[in-house]
């Protein structure tokens, strides 16, 4: 698998950088509003897009051809930046690159979820999830080396993303997915998508978790500079706190992958579902009393927190047979992106009308829908082999 985590990185580093260097060029004088506007919309965009036209590709190319065509797309949108500043093609380049970095997440997520087996998905899956968040970590280190106003920003994250395209290659191939179920294998039917619903049937904490974890990740990096300020941290402290639960995140992946792959995962959800209700209800009380304190729960929040989205994949996965995989990562992630890109906006709005605690509000509400969810999924009969197929069937 270190072909792959290579190739994801490498990726995952250009597209950070060009996130970071685009939003750099915007803020220029003279640029107006309403083309920012449209150009920061072009990547959540095309990454919905992304999450709906994988399943497709990767059932008539399979998942390896299908990431070196990602990776093209994904040169030739960061490409663009470095040949033109004409911003209405910039919506282009955006659009392709959200749609790139969606489909390879869908890849090889899936690809995860299926050369995995029981004993050791949550150990893969949190290996991945790290490698993304390093990724994203050494993207803004990148950007601070080679110079936020560089001319060479644009080029720089171009060529990490073709070092990526080029370790494909350099790596060899992808080791051999498990045999197809011989019973599905001959079949003509074509496999449909299955939908939120179908998923929710199947795995009702994989999709409350998952939708979760799209709001966490994109409220507590967008919004918590907003909450220091508001409960007057200094721009210092604040971004400490981001950098403290950004750590304790990727420091958590990997053990809690490890608890995952021997003891239930539908208890583990519920442990984190609880622990984040009751850290957000603390930070909110008396997290403004003390700044250390503040930063002790930030760090058991990004633990906690942040390592939802792996166990509730794995879970799911777990629940599913091996036909659905490619479409059920691609909802899966479509939910997730709905989740990061729908709430930052209420969020902003409950702060504003209610002071900068009411970001746990809507965070720790979350978290008590992972906790029902959590207790539903253990509480109701398990489904079986007939009611799966039933399941699937109204899919």
């Amino acid at each position: 698998m270190l072909p792959i985590m290579v190739g994801v990185c490498l990726a995952c580093i250009g597209s950070a950088m060009l996130t970071t260097a685009v939003s750099l060029h915007l803020g220029k004088p003279g640029i107006s509003p309403q083309v920012v506007q449209i150009v920061l919309t072009a990547y959540p965009v095309g990454f919905l897009v992304g999450c709906l036209v994988t399943r497709p590709a990767v059932a008539q190319y399979g998942h390896e051809r299908t990431f070196v065509v990602i990776l093209v797309l994904a040169l030739l949108a960061a490409s663009g930046f470095v040949f033109t500043d004409f911003l209405p093609s910039w919506i282009c380049f955006r659009l392709l690159g959200g749609m790139a970095m969606a489909s390879l997440f869908v890849v090889c997520e899936s690809w995860i979820n299926l050369y995995a087996e029981q004993h050791n998905r949550g150990v893969l899956f949190s290996l991945y999830m790290l490698t993304t968040a390093i990724a994203v970590l050494l993207g803004q280190l990148l950007v601070g080396l080679v110079g936020p106003q560089s001319p060479h920003l644009f080029p720089v994250a171009a060529l990490t993303v073709l070092l990526a395209l080029v370790s494909k290659f350099v790596g060899g191939r992808w080791p051999a997915l498990p045999a197809t179920d011989p019973e599905h294998a001959g079949s003509a039917r074509p496999v449909k998508r299955l939908g939120p619903l179908a998923l929710f049937r199947l795995a009702p904490v994989t999709v409350v978790a998952i939708f979760q974890g799209g709001i966490t990740n994109m409220n507590i990096f967008v919004l918590t500079p907003i909450y220091g300020t508001l409960i007057g941290l200094s721009a210092a402290t604040t971004v400490g706190l981001v950098t403290t639960i950004s750590i304790a995140g990727m420091l958590a992946q990997t053990p809690v992958g490890w608890l995952s792959d021997r003891f239930e995962r539908r208890i583990i959800l519920l442990v984190q579902g609880i622990l984040s209700v009751a850290l957000c209800a603390t930070i909110a009380w008396v997290g403004n009393s003390s700044v250390p304190l503040l930063f002790v729960l930030f760090f058991v929040y990004g633990c906690t927190a942040l390592t939802v989205y792996p166990v509730a994949m794995a879970f799911g996965a777990s629940q599913l047979h091996s036909r659905h995989m490619v479409g059920a990562s691609g909802t899966l992630l479509l939910l997730y992106s709905i989740g990061n890109v729908a709430t930052p906006g209420i969020s902003a709005g409950l702060m504003e009308h209610m002071g900068a605690p009411a970001m746990f509000l809507l965070l720790g509400g979350g978290a008590v829908l992972v906790t029902l969810a959590a207790c539903y999924n253990l509480l109701r009969r398990p489904v079986i082999a007939p009611a799966m197929q039933a399941v699937e069937e109204r899919a």
